[in-house]
């Protein structure tokens, strides 16, 4: 109802109009007046057009809300300086020359001058007014595009609030960690000089080399926060491990584990992927040192073959990586190490299999032990620096 009532109450008005003016006796007066009036409904979409419509009936039946209203829909969604004026002379020429033409008596002055300046204003009341509405339109879209503006730039004030909060958080978090965890690798360099046993010195030296480790990662994570929202090579880290890092990770877990690589690492290039297979690993044996000590592990990683053409989802999908990290039962008589955890590991692997296209699946076995597998497709590789590790839960 409030959509049909801006186009069918002109109408109304005109039709209106017409009959009062020319009542039911004057036939062609009244006709050329009601096809005026009825053209209103269409003034929205043809509003030229319309308006050349209306001015018969300004001229033969003396109607004024028709031609005026036209005029008012032209000016408002039409405007322009040269259509308005030969709109505007139209218009006036419609209503200072009668019908029909011979009525015209050029020589009543005072008369000819009263109509014309009444031609002039019936002309000029619909222009001003179309032309304020068509003005305050655009204002207010002025004003909403504005505070669109400024919401935008209140965002990106958040935003720059918040990398700068990242990175005093990144300095504090650098400074505190990297002094506690060269400590340790200051102590574990120390027993590793001065112990005589040969057990003691290897663990100092794993103790060793998995701080210097940590150090190196925690500067590449630090560094990554503190230049987040700059440049792109100021947003890539140092070199993330891969498959080829595996055993080295595998041998320092202190675990009983049992590796069957089945696939070379590099082969394919696809270093997303080999970083997400390590990161499960990592995460996995995290999860069996505080869960299940001493329980024997079996490390596996097959290839995914791709799929068939007729059944690809994806053409990008060109085989990838299948990872799974199978544990038993834990030792009873092994010390379980009082390691602190989240509890966000396993949800973080899983987001980070999601985004490369590839599933995570985790569940209990009946023999008391834990199962982890992965699949990971290969797939067009994205910028780098995309590839952040989860922390460990």
């Amino acid at each position: 109802m409030r959509r049909a009532a801006p186009v069918a109450v002109p109408a109304l008005l005109g039709i209106a109009d017409a009959f009062l003016v020319n009542g039911l006796h004057l036939l062609l007066e009244l006709a050329v007046s009601l096809v005026a009036a009825a053209a209103l409904l269409l003034r929205r979409r043809f509003p030229l057009l319309v308006f050349l419509f209306t001015l018969p009936g300004l001229y033969i039946g003396y109607i004024w809300f028709a031609p005026m209203i036209a005029l008012y829909t032209v000016a408002a969604r039409r405007p322009g300086r040269l259509r308005l004026g030969i709109c505007a002379a139209l218009l006036i020429a419609a209503h200072f020359f009668p019908y029909p033409l011979s009525d015209l008596e050029p020589t009543a002055y005072r008369e000819n001058a009263l109509v014309l300046i009444d031609a002039c204003v019936t002309s000029a009341a619909p222009i001003t007014l179309g032309l304020l509405v068509r003005t305050r339109g655009e204002l207010a879209a002025r004003v909403e595009e504005l505070t669109r503006s400024l919401r935008r730039e209140d965002r990106l004030l958040a935003d720059r609030v918040q990398a700068t909060e990242r990175a005093r958080l990144a300095r504090e978090m650098h400074d505190v960690v990297a002094h506690q965890v060269s400590l340790i690798s200051l102590q574990a360099g120390a027993v590793q000089v001065s112990t005589g046993d040969e057990a003691a010195r290897d663990g100092a030296r794993t103790i060793r080399e998995l701080s210097v480790r940590t150090l190196e990662e925690l500067r590449h994570m630090v560094g990554v926060l503190r230049t987040a929202g700059g440049p792109e090579e100021a947003r890539r880290p140092a070199p993330q491990p891969d498959l080829a890092e595996l055993p080295r990770l595998i041998g320092m877990s202190g675990l009983d584990v049992t590796y069957e690589p089945g696939v070379v690492a590099g082969a394919r290039g696809a270093q997303t992927v080999e970083r997400a297979a390590f990161r499960t690993v990592q995460e996995a044996l995290t999860n069996v040192r505080k869960h299940a000590p001493g329980a024997r592990v079996l490390v596996r990683i097959d290839p995914l073959e791709a799929p068939d053409a007729g059944r690809a989802t994806d053409a990008a999908v060109t085989g990838g990586l299948r990872v799974e990290i199978r544990n038993g039962p834990p030792d009873a008589s092994a010390a379980a190490p009082a390691l602190p955890g989240g509890g966000h590991g396993l949800v973080g692997l899983r987001e980070r299999a999601q985004s490369l296209g590839g599933t995570l699946e985790t569940r209990h076995t009946s023999e008391g032990g834990f199962v982890v597998r992965a699949r990971f497709p290969y797939r067009a590789e994205p910028p780098y620096g995309s590839d952040t590790p989860y922390g460990s839960g």
